[in-house]
């Protein structure tokens, strides 16, 4: 991608209007993701359990459907379906039936873009920028599950692990070895907590998929990579909801989803961990 990195000019926009196509794809996952393992979940259980079938026709798939309005099933044109564009022009609302269209489509389309520029901005157009791009968006559709359903599905953490222990193949952010040891780390560190507060109160202070997620952003970002991870998700975790529950006027015992802050710390410590680490070191005089 040299001539990419020689003309910015039409790099940035084409990587935007990327973003902008990936972001509507994402929203799909989101939605759809959840809906269909639920279903996979609840067939594979009467099977197991011996129960009669039902007809339960499975929700619409991720690829195959198209897009429709979950009030009435009008089917979207490719006109309403432009990133951004589509639902600014139709003013949020359904074209057939005028129920409000949810601002998630709009806000994943426009993150998912902004985060993708700010990824080949800091490592250029190459495989590096791809690679980074791949970690947003699974980060991006993790997130987004996790914070409406307190899901972080198999079928995207164990791929996002993977896919960081075979960028470590080729040294494209970390080596083997930080990849390897920073994902044993990321699981074992957060299952270590699960445990310890289990057996001190009998309850789950935190979901499997949780340990699973910060063992892929440790692939990603080597053992250096996984306590800043910790301690930022945490720090912003707390600060955030608190606020949220203050304002949702519930009670701390209220369970949030916490891997929408594990991928929010895991992106910043990917994109600027070394920097970041620097600053703090010669902040605190220990550089």
């Amino acid at each position: 991608m040299a001539f990419l990195d020689s003309h910015p000019g039409l790099g940035f926009p084409a990587v935007a209007g990327l973003g902008l196509l990936v972001g509507s794809f994402l929203n799909v996952v989101i939605l759809r993701l959840p809906r269909r393992l639920e279903w996979e979940w609840k067939r594979d259980a009467r099977e197991i359990l011996e129960e009669p079938e039902l007809y339960d026709p499975p929700p619409p798939g991720i690829v195959v459907e198209r897009s429709h309005c979950p009030h009435c099933n009008h089917q979207l044109s490719w006109y309403e379906n432009i990133p951004l564009l589509s639902w600014m022009a139709l003013g949020g609302k359904c074209r057939g039936c005028k129920a409000p269209i949810s601002i998630q489509y709009p806000l994943v389309e426009l993150l998912t873009a902004l985060l993708f520029v700010a990824c080949v901005w800091r490592f250029g157009f190459g495989w590096k920028g791809f690679g980074a791009m791949l970690l947003t968006g699974f980060l991006i559709s993790l997130s987004g599950i996790d914070f409406r359903t307190r899901l972080l599905p198999d079928q995207l953490t164990l791929p996002l692990l993977w896919l960081g222990l075979v960028a470590s193949v080729e040294n494209l952010y970390v080596g083997q070895k930080a990849a390897l040891l920073g994902a044993m780390a990321g699981y074992v560190s957060l299952w270590s907590v699960y445990w310890v507060f289990k057996q001190l109160t009998g309850k789950e202070g935190m979901g499997h998929g949780d340990f699973k997620l910060l063992a892929a952003l440790g692939a990603w970002t080597g053992l250096a990579g996984v306590l800043p991870t910790i301690l930022l998700s945490s720090l912003v975790g707390a600060l955030v909801g608190s606020i949220w529950l203050a304002a949702m006027g519930r009670d701390k015992a209220t369970p949030i989803p916490f891997g929408p802050y594990l991928a929010i710390a895991g992106w910043v410590s990917f994109m600027w961990g070394k920097d970041l680490l620097g600053w703090y070191m010669r902040f605190s005089g220990l550089a």
